[in-house]
């Protein structure tokens, strides 16, 4: 069992000179970060601890940022110490330059504003009003496997597509077929734009004619107009239009009218911010969901009986979800492996003391999900699939941040309820029609604003009876 030794955090020692990552002469890490920043992360760890400096960049443009790596480095930094570390790195000035300002942006008291305007759209009683949209997309899906004669799909591509669809369903309702293409063609032009300039040391203005920049200004421009025209003619429309079931648009224009709410501009950023951190991090985890289960049989044989036992074939319903504990840990377990967040950057206000070394004020840092969910003192054998890893008696025994792919304190991501509904669905329904059998059994790695997979997640689908 892991073990729940903590760090002294506290100024009663003198603070600890912050260890510098080994890099190249004249442009540090620089090389390392590009060709694998995932890679960098766990070596800087296991070379020189839980609180590491990492330089890139010849000087003159030199980058620098300070990566925690504990659980209680970084409860401290998203948490207990929330305030002095900030959203003003250069990575998150990128997304809103691209996505707006909405709630995954914004700070102070604009993001206090838009939190309690959108925190009843997000209550547990509301969120499970949407299992039936859930369950549609599912359908969708295996339907169209099983109608195509498909044999083997990547279940990384296909969870992606279907993670879109059911978030624009609920964002859009009706107008759900409007949105998927316009965010299929825009999303990965602008998230490759913005990981590329927010890791690196300098970059030219976006006004500058260069091809980058003009692919970039034209997506934008495509997916604010998508969005706009939608809202306008939602508004347009009046309540007499809403659906019978309000989708998540309806409720955010309501709650803009009841006033001090949103301006259209402002719906647009929230309506940005909802599509892409409601697709990507659900996508993630449940395509690498299924993947393990493919690549450990024994696992994927106990998830089926789960949902043979307690579904007996019928459409699970947000009401399952806590009958489907070992689903649960199965998604957990999957998070664990593979975060979509796999690093949140923040800025130092001030001087602080993070596991007994000196960071000092203004510094860039970064706490890593992909570290700290690898770190040998939390989880034993780390790089092995175990479910079992997040019993209730396991998660107990463990500090509260050795697991944290939504984040955490009061910046954690707002879905968190809808991502686990989602998934849990969508996974008991693929188990009930389908076993799954790997075809690739290592899947490549990136980074940009989420996890990226760099080549398929093959799987072969045996359809059950």
């Amino acid at each position: 069992m892991a073990t729940t030794t903590t760090h002294d955090t506290s100024d009663t020692k003198e603070p600890r000179d912050v260890p510098e990552l080994t890099g190249l002469p004249v442009i540090g890490s620089l090389l390392d970060l590009k060709n694998d920043s995932l890679g960098t992360f766990l070596k800087a760890c296991q070379d020189h601890g839980d609180v590491v400096r990492i330089t890139a960049g010849p000087p003159g443009i030199r980058a620098t940022v300070h990566a925690v790596f504990s659980a209680e480095g970084a409860q401290q930094v998203l948490a207990t110490e929330a305030a002095n570390f900030r959203k003003e790195n250069a990575f998150y000035e990128e997304i809103r330059q691209s996505f707006g300002n909405g709630l995954l942006t914004s700070q102070d008291d604009d993001y206090l504003r838009q939190r309690r305007l959108v925190q009843p759209l997000f209550t547990r009683r509301t969120v499970d009003t949407y299992a039936a949209a859930v369950a549609t997309e599912v359908t969708a899906v295996t339907d169209g496997w099983r109608e195509r004669g498909e044999e083997t799909v990547d279940v990384l591509h296909e969870m992606t597509g279907f993670a879109l669809r059911a978030v624009a369903r609920i964002l859009f309702g009706t107008d759900v077929e409007t949105a998927v293409g316009v965010v299929e063609r825009c999303f990965p032009v602008l998230g490759g734009y913005v990981a590329q300039r927010g890791y690196s040391p300098r970059n030219p203005p976006r006004s500058w004619p260069l091809p980058a920049n003009r692919r970039a200004a034209a997506a934008t421009e495509e997916l604010y107009a998508v969005c706009d025209r939608i809202i306008a003619e939602r508004r347009a429309a009046g309540p007499e239009a809403e659906p019978r079931t309000p989708d998540l648009l309806s409720l955010l224009i309501a709650a803009g009218d009841e006033g001090g709410g949103f301006d259209p501009a402002e719906l647009r950023e929230q309506v940005l911010v909802f599509l892409l951190a409601g697709h990507e991090t659900t996508a993630t985890s449940l395509g690498f969901a299924l993947h393990l289960l493919a690549r450990h049989p024994e696992q994927q044989a106990r998830a089926q009986e789960e949902v043979d036992r307690v579904l007996a074939g019928r459409v699970p319903d947000a009401a399952d979800l806590d009958a489907l504990p070992y689903l649960t840990q199965v998604l957990k377990e999957a998070m664990r492996l593979y975060p979509a967040a796999p690093a949140i950057g923040r800025r130092a206000v001030e001087e602080a003391v993070v596991d007994g070394h000196r960071i000092p004020a203004g510094a860039d840092v970064i706490v890593a999900p992909w570290v700290t969910h690898r770190h040998p003192r939390y989880w034993p054998d780390p790089e092995r699939f175990d479910p079992d890893r997040f019993t209730p008696e396991a998660e107990a025994a463990r500090p509260r941040y050795a697991w944290y792919p939504f984040g955490g304190g009061p910046r954690a991501c707002i879905g968190q309820h809808f991502s686990m509904l989602e998934s849990v669905i969508a996974l008991a329904m693929v188990l009930q029609r389908y076993g799954l059998q790997a075809v690739d059994t290592e899947v490549r790695l990136g980074s940009a604003i989420t996890l990226q997979a760099l080549s398929p997640a093959r799987c072969r689908l045996v359809a059950r009876d």
